[in-house]
């Protein structure tokens, strides 16, 4: 589904925010992307989007990721951004969420039907004609979610998806993270979440991998975790097991 091979990044020419990245990503994995501040996480979702350019090659279903191809490469991933208001920019969640269908070609009546369809599955009829403005922040965390779902991608990028909910809000997002079927992507320094939502986890330090693999494994390794400026999952540190 997503390969980087080879890839470099730098924004001033002189030091490395990605390098010599190489990783590919299989359809439907769940992977948590993982590393302290200045990693290169942010830069490896804005690279795959395409709103960076580096050297290497970055493919998403076998498609350069390259200018020419940016349209039908954005038709295949949804970007869940950090930040929700900065997603939700209509008045309401139907708004929103009919605005991506509706510009893909889809009339009125099959984006009706498209949103309609993908809050039913997500539990979150109620918020279709809610304001943004008047909902949770969880509430519109999942609407930005749904607004995503509503444009079919074959994969979702997701920006610390868990910042700034409460327990209870937090939790009904791991929950919908966990109901989809897509291929997921998700950055983020909330390890108890990475834990529950991921499968896989790739730990970054410097713009390079330290550790890719199975995601028990790595975020039970009190060592490795410490030695690149991360603590273990609070569920796990009360247990001696860790490395």
């Amino acid at each position: 589904m997503i390969k980087f091979d080879h890839v470099f990044f730098s924004y001033d020419r002189e030091h490395y925010v990605v390098e010599d990245l190489s990783f590919s990503i299989g359809k439907g994995e769940s992977v948590g992307l993982i590393g302290a501040n200045g990693a290169g996480k942010s830069t490896i979702m804005k690279l795959l989007l395409g709103l960076l350019s580096g050297q290497g090659e970055i493919l998403v279903e076998g498609i350069p990721v390259e200018k020419k191809n940016l349209p039908q490469i954005r038709r295949k991933l949804g970007f869940v951004l950090q930040d929700s208001d900065n997603q939700m920019f209509m008045p309401t969640v139907y708004e929103d969420m009919i605005f991506g269908p509706r510009n893909y070609g889809l009339s009125k009546e099959e984006a009706d039907k498209k949103v309609d369809e993908v809050l039913g599955r997500l539990g979150l009829l109620e918020l279709k004609h809610r304001y943004n403005h008047k909902i949770s922040g969880g509430e519109k965390r999942m609407a930005a979610i749904a607004t995503i779902l509503a444009m079919e991608p074959d994969a979702i990028l997701m920006d610390e998806p868990s910042t700034a909910l409460d327990p209870v809000n937090r939790r009904t997002v791991i929950n919908t993270i966990n109901s989809l079927a897509q291929t997921k992507l998700i950055a983020s320094h909330d390890l108890d979440m990475i834990l529950d939502t991921c499968q896989r986890v790739i730990l970054l330090a410097h713009g390079k991998i330290v550790a890719d693999g199975d995601a028990k494994t790595i975020l039970q390794d009190r060592a490795l975790l410490e030695a690149n400026r991360m603590e273990l999952p609070f569920c796990l540190q009360g247990w001696h097991g860790g490395k």
